[in-house]
């Protein structure tokens, strides 16, 4: 229903920002919500979506609640609003009840127009009840991909939104996120259940981002990169998957000198706030973090967002890769992948997911230690170890499962860092409890699907963007031009394979075939590429001569390549997808789905071709850098970007490996590599020259 305004959308703008335009987007999802519509509206990082409820509460009668899953997140937008004059407020578990109360009184009397509110506050019926008589005008729900199973962040509180609405007399409500599959839309819509609502869907796009994954083995590399990276970019993010992780990457950071602030959830609520507060306020340039930073920080200069291991999802790599270049201007983002740390991952997942059988273990131990009162104090790491569960997280994880279904209830303690938890209905065994396991195990699955999509991503060769925009429901998006697989291309190095060239690869993936899966009775392979290439070359080492890799079919067919050709040759099927690499106690190199396709002659696909050079006259080799290799790179994407001209016209990427290899000290030197001429020489060798030197300098 159409409300009637104190203010034009546009007056609004220009009264309260100093704004006379909006942003692309903006306008549209506005002029819908003011017009009294529920909505859904996806919005990517950076796009102004904070704009597309406040400015609505500014033209409303009335008070607007805003749902948002952060408090650091609210502390900082009630901030931003009061510091331009704007009544706001926020209402969460940090306050007291007669701090609510007052709070509460306020906004019935017209104190407030906007108030922040953590989902978790629609649990209390007292807290319902108490909004009795507020006029609220509009119920918007930031981050609501929260409500979502099959969203990244998925939150239980979230769930209730549904039937607050209903009980708190269903006002016009509106949903916003910046990552949202077609599946999590369907879920917003029907938690809500949104009334002839508007879908605002913006591009997902984010072309001001160059985005990067590299391929690293060890923690070396890893540093290596964050070293370049921060060298070159200065002011941005690390994320890593976990609290130890941040600790040790922010000391790495202090022992080269550069000032960081570290973020995660074992951090006291102080300390994260004033942890976000100094890099906001550009007090330092990097932080170190977990997921949860981040989320809605306006900082509109973060250059670089790097993610030290993989994330759990294409939709949280996404939206915190949307943390950098916020303000419109170019920005870096980078995974380091290894797929060894997906066993991080898949940790948080079984910490996420605990079966049937592990609540009811939990439960029971509860039902043995509740006292008089049906209540037990114990916290998550003393109920894991007597309950015999061996991932902690998962403790949580099952009361919330029990919590949800009305068998247990939790508690704040006064005065402890702990909260406990109150029996519903002490007289239901464990055996006898009630639990959706269908959807228990649905949801366990969504999570592994969601890793595994991940990890496809990393592996793929397609442009990132095109990859990431078509995951979220967008057709026939175009590649970006500007991530790493673009510039590969454009590098000239890419192209299908001749006759000659599709023979070899088909031996190669039928050698990673043989090697990868059982033989014969009790022996099973379990090697990594050094072994397979060795096999292939028919090596007549004693290891492949014990381990009985003679006897293989495949032993030998490649025996006219040298070792340093198949070498670059996996390297490009890796990059390819075409073979993966699980690293473990036993590295085990493996055809992926589509290097079987390939080797069958069922899929087509093209390669960066390796050349077979001698080694330059006159050069000796060092120890290849892939720092360096990187950095040379980045230099030819800059000069070519420049000069308008396709990066192979600088130099093609054999010759950068070339000059990574021999780091030439002269164009003397320079010219015995092959790829470099007389008039290359003199047009683009130079600044390469240079960099060589400088890195040199810094070693």
């Amino acid at each position: 229903m159409k409300k009637s305004l104190l203010k034009t959308p546009g007056a609004a703008l220009k009264e309260h920002f100093g704004f006379s335009k909006f942003l692309d987007g903006q306008e549209e999802v506005i002029s819908e919500i003011v017009s009294g519509k529920d909505g859904l509206v996806v919005m990517p990082t950076g796009g102004g979506k904070s704009l597309c409820f406040q400015i609505p509460a500014l033209c409303f009668p009335g008070v607007t609640l805003v749902i948002s899953p952060l408090i650091a997140l609210m502390k900082d937008q009630v901030d931003a609003l009061v510091a331009r004059n704007i009544p706001a407020t926020l209402i969460n578990s940090t306050l007291s009840w007669p701090e609510q109360k007052e709070r509460l009184d306020g906004m019935r009397n017209g104190s407030y127009k906007l108030v922040y509110v953590a989902p978790e506050r629609f649990r209390a019926e007292s807290f319902l009840r108490a909004l009795d008589g507020v006029e609220i005008s509009l119920f918007a729900i930031d981050e609501a991909h929260c409500l979502s199973q099959w969203g990244h962040d998925f939150r239980p509180d979230y769930m209730r939104l549904g039937k607050a609405l209903e009980k708190i007399g269903r006002p016009q409500c509106v949903a916003l996120t910046a990552t949202a599959t077609p599946v999590v839309r369907e879920d917003i819509r029907k938690v809500l259940e949104l009334r002839d609502h508007f879908e605002q869907v913006s591009g997902f796009s984010r072309p001001n981002l160059s985005l990067t994954i590299s391929p690293v083995d060890k923690a070396a590399q890893k540093d290596e990169r964050i070293r370049a990276i921060i060298s070159a970019h200065r002011t941005g993010i690390v994320y890593c998957a976990t609290r130890k992780k941040v600790d040790l990457v922010s000391e790495t950071l202090a022992s080269w000198g550069i000032k960081c602030v570290s973020y995660h959830g074992g951090m006291p609520d102080q300390e994260r706030v004033k942890a976000q507060e100094i890099f906001i306020s550009k007090k330092v340039d990097v932080a170190v973090a977990t997921n949860a930073f981040g989320m809605g920080i306006d900082r509109g200069d973060v250059r670089f967002v790097i993610h030290y291991e993989v994330p759990g999802s294409v939709e949280a790599y996404y939206q915190e890769a949307g943390r950098a270049g916020r303000d419109g201007e170019a920005a870096v983002c980078e995974l380091l992948f290894n797929y060894a740390d997906t066993r991080t991952q898949e940790f948080f997942i079984d910490g996420a997911n605990p079966s049937a059988t592990v609540v009811r273990q939990i439960y029971q131990y509860l039902l043995s230690e509740a006292d008089g009162n049906n209540e037990v104090f114990r916290t998550l790491d003393d109920i894991a170890e007597n309950a015999d569960v061996k991932n902690s997280m998962a403790v949580g994880s099952a009361l919330g499962v029990l919590a949800r279904g009305r068998f247990i209830e939790r508690f704040d303690v006064k005065g402890r860092r702990m909260r406990g938890t109150r029996l519903m209905q002490p007289d239901v065994l464990a055996r006898d409890l009630a639990l959706d396991e269908d959807a228990m195990e649905a949801k366990d699955s969504r999570d592994r699907e969601k890793l595994k999509a991940l990890v496809e991503m990393c592996y793929s060769r397609v442009c990132r963007q095109k990859w990431i925009l078509e995951y979220f429901g967008e057709d026939n998006a175009a590649t970006c031009g500007n991530c790493d697989v673009c510039r590969e291309r454009s590098a000239g190095d890419f192209r299908k394979p001749t006759t000659e060239e599709e023979l070899l690869v088909k031996k190669a993936l039928a050698g990673v075939a043989r090697m990868s899966r059982r033989i014969r009775s009790g022996w099973e392979g379990r090697f990594g590429k050094g072994k397979i290439i060795q096999m292939l070359s028919g090596s007549k080492s004693q290891e492949i001569l014990a381990s009985r890799l003679d006897q293989l079919t495949t032993y030998g067919i490649l025996a006219d390549r040298t070792t340093g050709y198949l070498n670059a040759l996996f390297r490009s099927l890796a990059e390819e997808g075409l073979v993966i690499t699980q690293t473990g106690d036993y590295p085990l190199m493996t055809l992926s789905d589509r290097g079987e396709a390939v080797m069958k002659g069922e899929e087509e696909y093209e390669l960066r071709w390796p050349d077979e050079v001698a080694k330059p006259a006159g050069l000796e080799e060092k120890d290849f850098d892939p720092q360096l290799f990187t950095m040379l790179k980045d230099l030819r994407f800059k000069i070519a970007k420049k000069d308008g001209v396709p990066q192979y016209i600088v130099f093609s990427n054999k010759v950068l490996e070339n000059l990574t290899k021999y780091v030439p000290a002269s164009v003397e030197e320079a010219l015995a590599i092959p790829g470099i001429g007389e008039g290359k020489a003199q047009s683009y060798l130079p600044p390469f020259l240079e960099m060589i030197r400088t890195f040199r300098a810094m070693k």
